[in-house]
């Protein structure tokens, strides 16, 4: 028997495990000491595979999966630099609490810290930033070794599922040959376990009827009943509170429960795109619009300083939300949050309690009495009002990108998915996309806001959230990515994924020819740098990016060009470009033009 052989079973065994623990989606970047892992997932035949041959764009898309479905994504990759080039996802998959799981193939232990071609040292490659590593052994094969190695899949994937989420990494040395031998007849490819049935029964086969060699349940977060009335007996007591909801890693289960506390409290909420509860049906609760536009008004904020900040998840997007919770760090703060990094990076909180949110809040909203305000409520209506107003004398200037995202979002049907991308859009988003009762998916890579791996994460999400009834299935709802172009340049690769990936899937590329955040900022007074090494005009268009991946394009100028594109593009039912042109300078200047005005309007509010 070859040491390919013993590869073939050692790597069977594990991905079997896999299988039984309820991982779904494989993406294999290709390579070739990782061919006993990919062999593996091919002959199970359990697994949605992936060829994916950036192993960015392959990281990118997993965790795009991981974001849709819930559940761990796998990536493999061979060793060597194919492995780095999965850090930026890590560190996305670590910040924004994303499960995932990375299998990167190694050199065995003779040939590391040598001259071996693509040696390279692979331990705790991606440092602090996994849930956990592990350092497989090479294969053996002897039932303690095959026990061990069933039971580390199920570690791996609890852990990658948390509490907190994130990723989990494996590093599998294997010696060659890598493939198992045919012609011996060793090993017959349909059950390469078949030879150890009698041997091992238990290691080389595993649990009977299917199930999973170990169960692991989650780590519990209880938070005692005496803190729990303390918070209640803190909200019950504040006729001024407020409820501001962050982004969370589970939105769709903790948005519902944050609502229902809203609609019991009457405490306003201040909702983020991530949040679960932006676009989602209010169940009574006051979801605040414009907030992110009004709360840039110094007496605004003075108006309507707290008494008291329930906060869920992590800081919010909006820097007047932000201005907000500092200047109110005299309110009693509580944040509620079970993830890996502290949540208060203002150091503003007062009680920092480490739970996951929705059980939290069903419990407090179980027994809530009183704390209804409605003089309180009523400063917050006059302050959309007053915002609305502005917003609706917008006459038919310079394409505001704000206009774009709104549209986008009044638009999309009824549980589609919505990507947005970290800089510019997800900020228009916030200021002018207002709650709606439709639930959205809405989804940001905002664990460290890069502009990596966009493209391959959108697609991810559209891959995640496909019918469990199989990929042959077409896609209820579709998926739309907006991104900036200089997000959309980054990661064109990962159009690539879609030779394997049915997604429906829109992307909307808002071009204004260069990075428009960079307009915000005070080194815009710098030229001529500012232009060539912050901007970074490209004078490209995307129809030629469309006709070379065969997609469908379409093209907007103005906000009406625009509604009756995306109209078309979403009749496509698959994927396709939208472009919408815009420019640079001129929307910079209107988006502050509609701030200043929204500034003035806050003149007199409540009475002031």
């Amino acid at each position: 028997m070859s040491r390919g052989d013993w590869n073939a079973i050692w790597a069977g065994a594990f991905v079997d495990e896999l299988a039984r623990i309820g991982v779904r989606e494989i993406c294999v970047a290709p390579g070739s000491r990782s061919t006993p892992l990919v062999l593996a997932a091919v002959r199970d035949g359990r697994f949605r595979m992936f060829s994916i041959v950036d192993e960015r764009s392959a990281g990118f898309f997993a965790l795009g999966i991981g974001k849709g479905s819930g559940r761990p994504a796998v990536v493999i990759t061979t060793s060597g630099t194919a492995a780095a080039n999965l850090y930026p996802a890590v560190i996305e998959a670590s910040q924004g609490e994303v499960p995932l799981l990375l299998l990167t193939a190694d050199r065995p232990h003779r040939l590391r810290d040598t001259d071996g071609n693509q040696a390279m040292d692979q331990l705790r490659l991606f440092g602090t930033f996994p849930r956990a590593f592990f350092e497989v052994e090479l294969p053996q094969l002897e039932g303690a070794s095959l026990r061990h190695l069933r039971g580390l899949a199920g570690r791996a994937v609890s852990l990658a599922l948390g509490p907190p989420r994130g990723p989990v990494h494996l590093n599998f040395p294997f010696e060659k040959p890598l493939e198992p031998d045919l012609a011996a007849g060793h090993l017959p490819m349909e059950n390469p376990l078949e030879t150890f049935k009698e041997a091992y029964p238990l290691a080389g086969i595993g649990r009977p009827d299917g199930e999973p060699f170990v169960h692991v349940s989650p780590r519990l977060s209880f938070v005692p009943e005496e803190e729990l009335a303390r918070v209640r007996e803190s909200l019950e007591g504040a006729p001024r509170g407020i409820i501001v909801a962050g982004p969370v890693p589970d939105p769709w289960e903790v948005g519902p429960a944050l609502l229902s506390l809203a609609a019991a409290t009457g405490f306003p909420v201040l909702a983020d795109p991530l949040s679960g509860a932006r676009f989602s049906p209010p169940q009574g609760a006051r979801v605040v619009a414009g907030y992110d536009l009004f709360l840039r008004s110094p007496q605004a904020r003075e108006t309507l300083k707290p008494e008291v900040i329930l906060r869920i998840g992590g800081s919010p997007t909006s820097s007047g939300a932000l201005d907000y919770l500092a200047e109110s760090a005299d309110a009693l703060q509580i944040v509620v949050d079970e993830g890996s990094r502290w949540k208060d990076h203002l150091a503003s909180a007062h009680h920092y309690i480490q739970a996951s949110p929705t059980p939290f809040l069903q419990r407090l909203v179980g027994e809530f009495r009183g704390a209804q305000n409605p003089g309180w409520q009523e400063l917050w209506s006059e302050a959309e009002t007053r915002t609305r107003q502005v917003l609706d004398r917008l006459g038919p200037g310079e394409l505001l990108e704000g206009e774009v995202l709104a549209k986008v979002a009044s638009n999309l049907p009824e549980g589609a998915n919505l990507m947005v991308a970290s800089s510019m859009p997800i900020r228009d988003l916030d200021a002018f996309g207002f709650p709606g009762p439709e639930v959205l998916r809405v989804f940001g890579n905002r664990g460290a806001s890069g502009i990596d791996g966009l493209v391959s994460t959108t697609l991810g999400i559209a891959a995640g959230s496909e019918s469990e009834d199989g990929p042959e299935a077409e896609p209820a709802k579709p998926t739309v990515g907006v991104l900036g172009d200089l997000a959309f340049l980054h990661d064109l690769n990962g159009l690539l994924t879609l030779k394997d990936a049915k997604a429906w899937v829109v992307f909307v590329v808002v071009n204004n020819d260069g990075g428009g955040i960079f307009h915000t900022l005070p080194v815009r007074e710098h030229e001529p740098a500012f232009t060539k090494f912050f901007a970074t005009p490209h004078g490209l268009d995307f129809r030629k990016a469309a006709e070379f991946h065969g997609l469908p394009y379409f093209h907007a100028d103005c906000l009406e060009e625009f509604q009756e594109a995306f109209s078309k593009a979403l009749m496509t039912g698959g994927p396709c470009v939208l472009e919408v042109r815009t420019r640079r300078e001129e929307t910079h200047q209107r988006r502050r033009e509609v701030v200043t005005a929204v500034v003035e309007a806050m003149d007199g509010l409540g009475g002031r």
